[in-house]
């Protein structure tokens, strides 16, 4: 059994609720866990779900967010799935958040183009996850940028704490990029009261984290299991 957890995305500046990231989970013996790696949930289950969960979503906010990888974005029924949960949500925004896995390497921008203006046209936008993680360094992400309405800078990604000065350089640099080429920036990861206190040291406004909510059940039937 897959179901979607929520986790608040919010604006530390203004202490408004700003959306909402579906992450996906599997229901494996009596617990929840994230899948080990996301392309091997069923095409069809992301869509079943996600529809679900949309229709579950009666929420004044301004976006969720739906984490899909490359091959996943090049699904037929996943993509048209995100289209009827845009059609259904609206007009709270859906919000892609393209992650990175290694079977992806074959795709190209070029082959997800046409997939990004059908988005655009149902005034969906793209998000750019883990930034400097990995293989999603500047000059991997550049031909991304001119799709993408906003990066996500994952503290989590580090074994660093936060109050490591070179993780802190990392997310500056990540966070004028993004004022550069006039994206939104959300730094994910905040843990604690320290966390969010370098944050705003940072001026980064928005962000993600356990410190302002865990992720949560989002039941899509009575007997879902907790």
């Amino acid at each position: 059994m897959y179901r979607y957890f929520i986790q608040p995305q919010l604006n530390r500046f203004t202490n408004s609720l700003i959306g909402y990231e579906l992450l996906m989970k599997k229901y494996v013996g009596d617990h929840w866990e994230p899948p080990v790696r996301f392309a091997d949930i069923p095409a069809d289950i992301i869509a079943d779900v996600l529809l679900e969960t949309t229709k579950k979503l009666a929420l004044k906010i301004g976006s969720v967010s739906v984490n899909l990888n490359r091959t996943q974005m090049m699904n037929p029924s996943i993509s048209k799935a995100i289209a009827e949960a845009q059609d259904i949500l609206r007009p709270m925004r859906v919000n892609i958040e393209l992650t990175e896995e290694p079977a992806d390497e074959g795709i190209t921008v070029a082959d997800m183009e046409p997939h990004f203006k059908v988005f655009e046209q149902r005034g969906m936008e793209l998000c750019i996850d883990d930034v400097g993680t990995g293989e999603n360094q500047l000059d991997r992400i550049s031909e991304l940028i001119p799709y993408s309405s906003e990066i996500k800078f994952a503290l989590q990604n580090f074994d660093e704490p936060f109050t490591d000065k070179k993780i802190q350089e990392r997310v500056k640099f990540w966070h004028q990029v993004a004022i550069d080429n006039k994206l939104r920036f959300i730094l994910e990861g905040i843990e604690d009261q320290q966390d969010d206190e370098i944050a705003t040291a940072l001026e980064i406004d928005l962000r993600q984290g356990y410190y302002y909510g865990a992720p949560h059940l989002l039941r899509i039937k009575d007997d879902d299991p907790r």
